[in-house]
């Protein structure tokens, strides 16, 4: 890695959502990669279920007001942020009422309206991403955590390779046990295309179905290493990281922060 900064960009962190593999990872991770020594920033979305004024969310409005275009429709970007006290650690929320409720509900967007999540997963990363360049922050490593944030190497790689916040970062994408069900809108490939993205960067989904195997198979063939979460991976998944030689960390049953700090610089 070029620098100790490391971006987050994660489907769901702790406490903001409750425990699971993932959100604890969300937690984690950040917390002790930053203890060892690195600069780290992290993203999630602002689900409705995160109470704003239990956990002390405010607006940033110098990040906030930009309009991102999907599909040829805008969709304005605000930012949040709150800070988390036990970890000492800073997170910012990417939020936007087209695809987060404005109030609480008893179930997560992801699960509520699955038939916007192709659309949530682009305004997200897209919605990180541009956040990111405002800060005039230059990651080293970018690590997406969550099938929500997997269209971040595709971006980083090809929609912001000059950009000089990513021209240098290294992408990671961790494989947790989770996935979602069904497919995306079977217009996905050609809003990715509208985007900017040619054949080439989509040859992996061209023509098909995009479920979670071929989301992440997206993801894969645009990541520089993948961290395996869980023993519960995906068969397909594994064929794809194991043919194409993608470095990747095991998943060994605990949790260690200094092998996956290692596994940073080793890339």
């Amino acid at each position: 890695m070029t620098n100790n900064k490391v971006l987050f960009i994660n489907q769901e962190i702790m406490p903001y959502l409750p425990e699971s593999e993932m959100s604890k990872a969300g937690l984690d991770l950040p917390k002790g990669i930053q203890e060892r020594g690195f600069e780290v920033r992290t993203f999630m979305p602002k689900y409705g279920s995160i109470n704003e004024r239990r956990n002390q969310l405010h607006e940033v409005i110098r990040l906030s007001g930009m309009n991102l275009i999907i599909d040829d429709t805008d969709h304005p970007l605000i930012i949040k942020v709150a800070t988390l006290q036990s970890a000492k650690m800073q997170v910012y929320f990417i939020y936007n009422d087209d695809y987060f409720q404005r109030n609480p509900g008893k179930i997560i967007e992801t699960m509520e309206s699955p038939e916007l999540n192709d659309e949530r997963c682009i305004f997200f990363v897209r919605g990180a991403i541009e956040t990111v360049r405002k800060l005039r922050w230059d990651a080293g490593v970018v690590h997406c955590q969550g099938w929500m944030s997997a269209l971040t190497p595709l971006y980083v790689k090809r929609v912001y390779a000059d950009d000089p916040s990513f021209r240098d970062s290294k992408v990671i994408y961790s494989l947790f046990g989770s996935s979602f069900e069904g497919v995306f809108d079977s217009r996905f490939e050609e809003k990715l295309r509208l985007e900017g993205f040619t054949d080439d960067d989509l040859k992996c989904i061209a023509g098909k179905p995009v479920d979670f195997p071929a989301l992440a198979r997206l993801s894969l063939s645009h990541s520089d290493g993948v961290i395996i979460h869980t023993e519960h991976v995906h068969p397909e998944v594994m064929r794809f990281i194991e043919e194409n030689n993608i470095p990747y960390l095991p998943y060994e049953g605990s949790f260690d922060v200094d092998k996956y700090a290692e596994f940073y610089k080793s890339i």
